[in-house]
């Protein structure tokens, strides 16, 4: 659906709360909570399982196709700018996934920032991936091929584990999806990005926003260039799984995400590159009723199906 002119006044209107997520992340947290789904005790298609690693316990559910043999696994990471949301909140978005793509997602509920600032919540992502790449039989299934995925900060946070994998050597990805990813550090008006002014004030999520989430994020400035807290500073982007990165045509993050897969393409690597029209940011939270979420599982499936086939970036729509 196009975004008329009464819509672009109703989402200006609705971009300038005068609210600081610095001072308030946690009354933002607790109002998420109250508006996430009530998860059903009658878990036949989800199930919790703790991954333990360095004495910390990570908490993760898997999700399952529903009458459907799983094709593989995702493993997801969600968003919310490393500082919101958690699995339950993403409870929905899940199990979506897991019935549109006829794989398990197993979702993980990373340690969050300020309390964690990075790289806490990567840890936890990069734990979880090694344990499930290298000890599936852990999670009480074989879980076929695996696919890195995350929305937002979660895409920021699945890049940044396929960076790290590909440094550690311990394990291999072999393909990853980045919705609307979060990859590059500066969204202020130096910010080298047009979609960063051109999206960054009238489209619910604001630039001024990202900045806020960003110094929750960080330790320190050094932290900002950092290819694991910001992938597109990475020098060498070689040896990176296969991609489809997600783009909406209204988010600040856009071009960001775009020049990553560019880079991603220049490197060697394959890349599937689709910029959502008329899509603003966080588009995969509201369900399957809205076009642009069964538009993505569409997109999600054939790249998951092409198996053997590679596709390089494509000319934006």
């Amino acid at each position: 659906m196009a975004i008329n002119k009464f819509m672009k006044l109703a989402l200006k209107a609705l971009s300038y709360p005068d609210i600081d997520i610095r001072k308030t992340y946690q009354l933002q947290r607790s109002l998420q909570n109250l508006a996430a789904p009530k998860v059903s005790p009658h878990k036949q298609d989800w199930q919790d399982h703790i991954v333990v690693s360095e004495g910390r316990k990570i908490l993760t559910r898997i999700y399952f196709p529903l009458q459907q043999k799983a094709e593989g696994t995702l493993l997801f990471f969600h968003g919310g700018g490393w500082v919101t949301e958690n699995i339950d909140t993403y409870h929905k978005v899940c199990t979506a996934l897991a019935q549109a793509t006829r794989h398990r997602v197993v979702s993980v509920d990373y340690r969050l920032a300020p309390e964690s600032p990075f790289p806490n919540g990567l840890e936890d992502c990069y734990a979880v991936a090694q344990r499930l790449f290298l000890t599936p039989k852990s999670f009480g299934f074989a879980p076929g091929k695996i696919t890195l995925v995350g929305d937002s900060a979660g895409g920021n946070l699945a890049a940044a584990v396929s960076l790290k994998a590909r440094d550690e050597g311990i394990f291999s990805v072999e393909r990853q999806i980045l919705i609307y990813p979060a990859t590059y550090y500066d969204h202020s008006d130096a910010s080298p990005f047009p979609s960063v002014k051109e999206n960054g004030s009238d489209y619910l999520l604001t630039s001024r926003r990202i900045c806020e989430y960003i110094d929750l994020y960080k330790r320190n400035d050094d932290d900002l260039v950092d290819p694991y807290f910001s992938p597109l500073m990475a020098e060498d982007l070689s040896h990176q799984p296969d991609t489809l990165l997600i783009t909406a045509e209204f988010d600040p993050l856009r071009d960001e995400g775009e020049a990553y897969a560019l880079k991603l393409q220049e490197a060697g690597n394959h890349v599937i590159l689709y910029r959502m029209k008329d899509a603003l940011h966080g588009f995969m939270s509201l369900g399957i009723g809205y076009v642009h979420v069964r538009r993505a599982h569409d997109l999600i499936n054939t790249f998951l199906n092409r198996s053997e086939q590679h596709e390089s970036v494509k000319p934006l729509a």
